[in-house]
C-alpha cells in the first residue's frame, strides 16, 4: 500500500513538473517551430506558383491578359467574402494589435486560423496571377497568427500573454522569411513596438531561434540574395554616390508612401465607389492594367522582383532597363491597392535594386553591386522608415560586412528624407484603418 502511494505521489509530481515545463516553455517552442515550418513552406510555394505563371505565359504573353485579371478578381472577392483582415502585408495589423485603442476587440478579427489560410492561400493565388506582391510581410502576419492560436494551449490566457505571442510570432516570421535572425529582433523592437521591453526580449529571441532552426534544417544555411562581389574598402569619393543614392531613394520611397496613404486624392471618386461596391470589376480592371504593364516591360514587372534584384546585385547578365524602378513601383502600387494579401518587402528591395542600376550607369567607375545594395537599403528604409531593420536585413541577406558604414549612412539619410514627406508607412496604414472609431473595409492595408 505504501509503495502504491509513493508511486502515485511520484506520478503527480512528474505530471506537475511536465505541466510546468509545457506552460513555461513547451507550448511556446512548439509555436515557434510551426512559424519556422510555415515560413519555409510558404517560401517554397511562392516560388512554385510564380514559376508556374512564367510557364503559362512563356512565348504567349497575351495569356496574361486573361490569367491576371481573372485571378486578381478572384483574390479580391475571396478577401472581401471570407478573409477580411488578411489584406495587405499584415504588419499594420500587428502594430494595431499591440497599440490601437480597443485592441482586445481587434485581435480576434485580425489573427487566427482563418487569417493564416487567407494570407497564404489568397496570397499564393495572387502570385499565380503575376501580381507584384511579396511573401515576407505576410509571413510576419502568419507568424503572429500561429503564435496567437497557441494561446489555446495555455490555461490562463491574458492580454500580456497575447501581446508577447503576437510580438514574438511576428519577429519569428520575418526571421524565417529572410533567414535573418538579427533582423527579426531589430524589426520587432524598431518597427513593431518602437521600444525595447526587457520583459519580452527573452520570449522574442527564443521564438526567433526556434524559427531559425527550422529554416536552417529545411532550407539550409543560405544567403537570401547570395554573396555579393564588392570591395571591402572604398575611396572617400564614394561618399558622393552614397549621398545621391540616399536622397534619390528617400524621395522615391516618400512618393510611394504618399501614393498608398493618399489614395483618395489621386483615385477618382467613381473608381473608389467601384472598389467599394463592385470588387470583381475593381480586381479585374487592376489585373488588366498589371498584365498590360508586364507585357510592355517584357515581363519585368510581374512577380515579386526577386530575380531582377538578384541579377542586378550579383552583376549577372540581365535585360532590366533604367526605367525598371519606376515601372516596378507602378506595378506594386496597382497590386497593393487591390486590397488582397501581399507584402512590400521583396518588391521594395527590387525597386531599390533598380535605382542602384540607374546609379551604376551614372557612376560607371563604381562597383555596381555596391550601388545596388546601397539603393536596396535606401529605398526599403524610406518606405518603412525603420533604418536599422532595413540595414540589417540587407546586410544579412548579402553578407555585406564590407559595406556596413555606407549601408548605415544610406538607411539613415533615406529614412529622414522620406519622413519629410510622409510618416512611417506601416504605422500610418495601421492608424488609417484600425485606430479610428470604426473600420474602413474599402481601404486596403
Amino acid at each position: 500500500m505504501l509503495l502504491h502511494h509513493r508511486i502515485a505521489a511520484i506520478f503527480r509530481l512528474t505530471r506537475r513538473k511536465l505541466r510546468h515545463l509545457w506552460l513555461s516553455y513547451g507550448f511556446f517552442w512548439v509555436g515557434a517551430l510551426l512559424v519556422g515550418l510555415l515560413a519555409v513552406l510558404f517560401a517554397q510555394w511562392a516560388n512554385d506558383v510564380q514559376a508556374q505563371f512564367g510557364r503559362w505565359i512563356a512565348d504567349r504573353e497575351w495569356l496574361a491578359l486573361l490569367i491576371t485579371p481573372t485571378l486578381t478578381a478572384a483574390c479580391v472577392w475571396l478577401t472581401r467574402k471570407y478573409f477580411d483582415g488578411s489584406e495587405g502585408s499584415g504588419i499594420p495589423q500587428v502594430i494595431a494589435a499591440l497599440h490601437a485603442p480597443g485592441r482586445r476587440l481587434l485581435v480576434p478579427q485580425l489573427f487566427g486560423l482563418r487569417i493564416i489560410i487567407g494570407k497564404i492561400g489568397v496570397g499564393l493565388l495572387g502570385m499565380l496571377g503575376g501580381l507584384t506582391i511579396g511573401r515576407e510581410g505576410p509571413t510576419v502576419h502568419v507568424g503572429a497568427s500561429v503564435m496567437y492560436e497557441m494561446r489555446r494551449f495555455y490555461p490562463r490566457s491574458s492580454a500580456r500573454l497575447e501581446r508577447n505571442l503576437l510580438l514574438a510570432g511576428a519577429a519569428a516570421g520575418l526571421s524565417g522569411a529572410f533567414n535573418t535572425p538579427l533582423a527579426g529582433i531589430v524589426f520587432a523592437i524598431e518597427e513593431i513596438t518602437r521600444s525595447f521591453e526587457a520583459r519580452t526580449n527573452g520570449t522574442l529571441i527564443t521564438a526567433i531561434v526556434f524559427s531559425g532552426l527550422v529554416s536552417l534544417a529545411l532550407a539550409g544555411n543560405y544567403l537570401y540574395f547570395g554573396q555579393i562581389s564588392a570591395p571591402n574598402m572604398f575611396p572617400i569619393s564614394f561618399a558622393v554616390p552614397v549621398v545621391i543614392a540616399a536622397v534619390l531613394c528617400g524621395a522615391a520611397g516618400g512618393v510611394f508612401n504618399l501614393l498608398l496613404l493618399k489614395q483618395t486624392r489621386w483615385i477618382p471618386k467613381k473608381l473608389r465607389d467601384v472598389r467599394a461596391s463592385r470588387p470583381l470589376l475593381w480586381g479585374g480592371g487592376l489585373g488588366l492594367l498589371i498584365a498590360l504593364l508586364g507585357i510592355a516591360t517584357g515581363g519585368d514587372t510581374w512577380g515579386s522582383g526577386y530575380d531582377q534584384a538578384r541579377a542586378l546585385l550579383l552583376n549577372e547578365p540581365h535585360t532590366t532597363g533604367l526605367l525598371y524602378p519606376i515601372t516596378k513601383m507602378l506595378a506594386l502600387v496597382l497590386s497593393y491597392i487591390t486590397g488582397i494579401p501581399g507584402g512590400l518587402f521583396s518588391p521594395s528591395l527590387s525597386i531599390g535594386a533598380g535605382f542602384g542600376h540607374v546609379m551604376s550607369a551614372i557612376f560607371s567607375g563604381t562597383s555596381p553591386s555596391a550601388l545596388v545594395a546601397i539603393c536596396m537599403v535606401g529605398y526599403l528604409a524610406a518606405v518603412t522608415q525603420s533604418p536599422l531593420t532595413s540595414f540589417i536585413i540587407v546586410m544579412e541577406m548579402i553578407n555585406g560586412g564590407g559595406l556596413v558604414l555606407p549601408l548605415m549612412a544610406t538607411a539613415l539619410i533615406s529614412s529622414r528624407i522620406a519622413n519629410l514627406l510622409t510618416p512611417p508607412l506601416y504605422e500610418a496604414l495601421a492608424h488609417q484603418k484600425y485606430f479610428g472609431t470604426h473600420r474602413h473595409a474599402a481601404t486596403p492595408v
